[in-house]
């Protein structure tokens, strides 16, 4: 996924400009991506659930939303980075597996169970 790859790269550069590769390992790209996850759900825990999808679109919080999502984002791709994952050929093999696992014609208005 050329996408994958161009934000793998930018990151990449961003790093190595600053000299921080000593700063990424698995361990310490994961507690920084659940930092960025805890700031994201920071932003919508709160809002009525049946009013959550239209306030996102409102600003100020659809600004700040796309500046969390963008930071899980990278952090998530430099996780797959340091741990050698095609992050997109994993989710595109994830969806297929839970499409065979959750058939449409049998959980169609069903909400899924683990």
């Amino acid at each position: 996924m050329s996408d994958l790859t161009e934000i793998r790269d930018a990151a990449r550069a961003f790093i190595a400009e600053r000299e921080w590769q000593q700063f990424q390992d698995p361990k310490s790209v994961m507690l920084a991506l659940v930092g960025e996850v805890g700031e994201l759900a920071e932003l919508l825990q709160w809002l009525p659930a049946d009013e959550a999808r239209a306030l996102s679109r409102e600003e100020p919080l659809h600004t700040r939303l796309a500046e969390e999502m963008s930071d899980v984002l990278v952090y998530l791709v430099g996780l797959a980075d340091q741990c050698g994952v095609d992050l997109g050929e994993s989710a595109l093999a994830k969806i297929e597996a839970s499409a065979a696992k959750h058939p449409a014609e049998e959980t169609r208005g069903v909400a899924p169970q683990k």
